[in-house]
């Protein structure tokens, strides 16, 4: 299933060639940071996280087996990676809440067939959303990062995140009730 391009990669790197990594690095970098930043909300931790993920990967890259695409593999370190950070960050007291400014207001669409306050609208719906998504636990928020906003199909989220599909539909029926349970109680 992988690619000829990541097999012959992955096999330099295997032999020792330690730049060779640095493709596969360059290939997935900014995948994995569009999934990753979704899960962890934040731009720096986010960075640290895909570091992490390609660290453990570059580490474990004796153990792929190659039942599955390279990327699906390294997808699922980095949605794991991201999940651990998650449970960390939900001890830690944060004193600082608002310490990268809050996600910024989209620009209004200046188009003729924009309304007026449609972006400002859409930003403060777009904030309200993402404050009941870092609500959720990391396994609920996870499938519905995947299947809502990366569209990935249930058999490849089984497989990223190491469970059967039926799991991934329950939890993702789950996270989306209580999704819809948070936001409607912010709107009260």
């Amino acid at each position: 299933m992988v690619n000829a391009d990541d097999q012959r990669w992955i096999a330099r790197c295997l032999d020792g060639d330690t730049a060779a990594f640095g493709e596969l690095v360059r290939r997935y970098q900014d995948r994995l940071y569009n999934t990753v930043y979704r899960l962890v909300e934040n731009p720096d931790d986010a960075l640290d996280v895909v570091q992490d993920a390609f660290l453990n990967a570059y580490q474990s890259l004796d153990g792929f087996k190659g039942d599955s695409l390279f990327f699906t593999w390294l997808y699922r370190i980095a949605v794991n990676t991201a999940i651990s950070h998650r449970r960390k960050q939900r001890v830690l007291l944060n004193i600082d809440v608002d310490r990268n400014g809050g996600p910024g207001v989209q620009p209004l669409d200046d188009s003729a067939y924009s309304r007026p306050g449609e972006g400002l609208e859409r930003a403060e719906q777009e904030q309200r959303v993402q404050r009941a998504l870092a609500r959720l636990s990391p396994e609920h928020r996870a499938v519905l990062v995947l299947k809502d906003m990366e569209g990935q199909k249930y058999e490849a989220m089984a497989e990223i995140l190491g469970v059967p599909v039926g799991t991934i539909r329950s939890r993702l029926h789950r996270a989306r009730a209580e999704l819809r349970e948070l936001l409607e109680r912010e709107e009260e």
